[in-house]
């Protein structure tokens, strides 16, 4: 159930990821991620650091640009504290004075700006280093613990919903340490900062801005969240109608035939009529949050200058000290409005850290032991009273009670209805899954004593339907065996009779197969998987029905290229094709998960209504 819980589908739109509630324990998890930041953690921390500068030096502004500002219209009094004094001063050294003073605050501001400047650069740079380095090492672990994961997982899943772990719930990760846990930490020390420095310069006003910001900035967010929503509604019916057009218009042929027309104007109306009526949801809800902007958020605004206005006349605060608490004031009314969104980003940042550690949690195969050694088996292989029943489907026996046994250089083809169990077989063979009950050996051994990695060099399996990696043709082939000479490739593919077809490309084994080698016919692919088993030169060889969706003449190329890969290997050949099993060494036929008629070709034709025979007479009357 875990595994399920951690594939919980998501969408690209950020704010469609699930959430995880903050708390001790969730925070707790999320610092496994630091564990992935090695030896550049101390880059953070120094991030850090630059990050509190930018905070300090944001809440310093407004400071010193209230007591700039507030050189206007100040008189003699207010700047030499009496009337005895100012009345001593000329008009001139006033106004040399308050010059003086403008100077030295827009000179102090020019050092602040350099310094915020000098501080979001390093918090930027330092931030980004550490988080690339972590996001690099996580990525790297996340793909090698799925990779390993056993076939019962990626029975259970999706690709594309594996493949969003690795992108989408990482990239959510990097977003977050990249600029939306710098920012949570800048505003909260802007509102911290910000409020002690109101509280210092006036109480009253900063219980007023306590009384009105807040709660206007914060119903301003959850409006824009809520028209945001809205906006994706219309999106999404706009993607519907335009859905029928396209079907109805590609489907003509079908409209017309089946008199539809009016069926399809009748639902492409109703469509049009749903987007009609969210988008005027949509403008009622855009119009009020025009209205509240205009009155609230401007009313509010204006209520704080003025309260601040009445404390300047009656001499409870100097105009410049004002200034600065209104800019401060809409410092933290801005800050107040992000806290929301930046807290929501760390809630689906810890959500997918959540579902990548319980994924990379789940036990995985043990392939690739430090311990593990090459072998090469002799190619004996044997069932034992071998029952199975997919992960998926407990209740279900695949296979019941199989016992058979292979000799070296066997070739043993597994004939049967669709779902009888054939390829299961090669499943298990594989180790892809372990049996429920019973025994396999090789050679005489348990699998289970066997390294996994060690067993599986040792078999091949040429599928019906070859996957290629869009690479080039030599990266194909050589993916039987990575460290295979230039020499060796070549050779591979002559036996695979692909040699020619290779050469006849200008660009030879350097061409481009293109997305699951889209740019191969099914003949050729299936000779570069040929190529690719020769390269691997394995003791146990498995052929899955690998010529049944190919025309007469490229099967027989590529039977003949089949028939060479088999000389000397134990092979299982399953087919429904019973023309090219014809000369195995043994038949099994399977039905209904178990063993019915097993023998020769001349044998089973003996056995009177056996179901080869009535297989036979079916593909050959």
């Amino acid at each position: 159930m875990a595994g399920r819980r951690a594939m919980t589908k998501t969408k690209g739109d950020p704010d469609e990821l699930p959430k995880a509630k903050i708390n001790r324990e969730a925070l707790k998890r999320s610092k496994r991620l630091f564990s992935y930041m090695g030896k550049h953690k101390w880059k953070f921390y120094l991030g850090l650091v630059f990050l509190l500068m930018t905070g300090v030096t944001a809440i310093i502004f407004p400071q010193l640009l209230g007591k700039l500002m507030g050189q206007i219209g100040v008189t003699g009094v207010s700047a030499f504290g009496s009337n005895e004094a100012a009345e001593a001063v000329s008009p001139e050294k006033l106004v040399a004075v308050l010059k003086d003073a403008a100077n030295r605050y827009g000179l102090w501001m020019l050092i602040l700006f350099a310094v915020q400047a000098m501080a979001s650069y390093g918090r930027v740079w330092f931030f980004a280093n550490s988080t690339e380095n972590m996001i690099a090492s996580l990525r790297r672990a996340a793909f090698g613990h799925i990779v390993r994961m056993p076939m019962s997982f990626f029975s259970q899943q999706q690709a594309a919903e594996l493949n969003s772990r690795v992108s989408a719930d990482i990239t959510q990760i990097n977003e977050t340490f990249m600029t939306s846990l710098a920012e949570f930490f800048r505003q909260f020390i802007i509102i911290v900062g910000g409020l002690g420095m109101i509280f210092a310069t006036s109480w009253k006003m900063a219980l007023i801005m306590l009384v009105i910001v807040p709660p206007v900035a914060i119903i301003t967010v959850l409006f824009g969240r809520k028209i945001r929503n809205i906006s994706r509604e219309v999106q999404e019916a706009v993607a519907q109608s335009n859905t029928i057009v396209g079907e109805s218009f590609q489907g003509i042929t079908n409209v017309k035939a089946f008199t539809n027309e009016a069926y399809e104007v009748d639902r492409y109306s109703k469509s049009t009529q749903n987007v009609f009526n969210l988008a005027l949801k949509s403008a009622v809800a855009r119009g009020l949050f025009f209205a509240f902007i205009i009155f609230c958020l401007f009313g509010a605004i204006m209520l704080i200058v003025w309260y601040g206005v009445s404390l300047c006349i009656d001499g409870e605060i100097l105009s410049g000290d004002m200034i600065s608490v209104l800019f401060m004031t809409v410092f933290v009314a801005a800050s107040f409005g992000g806290i929301p969104e930046q807290y929501a980003q760390l809630q689906r940042a810890i959500g997918a850290s959540d579902r990548i550690f319980e994924m990379m949690d789940m036990a995985a195969e043990e392939t690739q032991k430090a311990t593990s050694h090459k072998i090469k088996l002799e190619g004996q292989v044997r069932f034992q009273e071998v029952s199975f029943s997919y992960p998926s489907r407990k209740d279900f026996s695949v296979l019941k009670s199989i016992t058979f046994q292979a000799e070296k250089g066997q070739t043993i083809a597994i004939v049967g209805p669709s779902g009888s169990g054939k390829s299961t077989i090669a499943q298990l063979l594989l180790r892809f899954y372990e049996p429920d009950s019973g025994e396999i050996f090789f050679d005489g051994k348990q699998a289970k004593a066997y390294d996994l990695t060690a067993l599986r060099e040792n078999i091949a399996v040429v599928p019906q339907d070859v996957l290629l990696f869009a690479g080039t043709i030599r990266e194909n082939i050589a993916y039987g065996n990575p460290n295979a000479s230039e020499a060796e490739i070549t050779e591979a593919a002559r036996k695979a009779n692909a040699l020619s077809f290779i050469e006849s490309f200008p660009d030879g084994f350097a061409t481009k197969v293109g997305d699951r080698g889209i740019q191969l016919s099914g003949g050729q692919r299936q000779r570069i998987a040929i190529a690719r088993a020769v390269l691997k030169n394995p003791a146990i060889l498995i052929l899955d029905e690998a010529t049944s969706s190919l025309d007469s003449e490229s099967e027989h190329i590529v039977q003949e290229a089949l028939d060479k890969l088999m000389v000397g290997r134990t092979s299982f050949v399953i087919a429904h094709r019973l023309s090219t099993i014809r000369n195995a060494d043994k038949i099994m036929v399977i039905e209904k998960g178990n063993v019915s008629e097993s023998g020769t070709h001349d044998e089973l034709m003996q056995i009177e209504n056996g179901l080869y025979r009535s297989l036979s007479r079916l593909q050959f009357a």
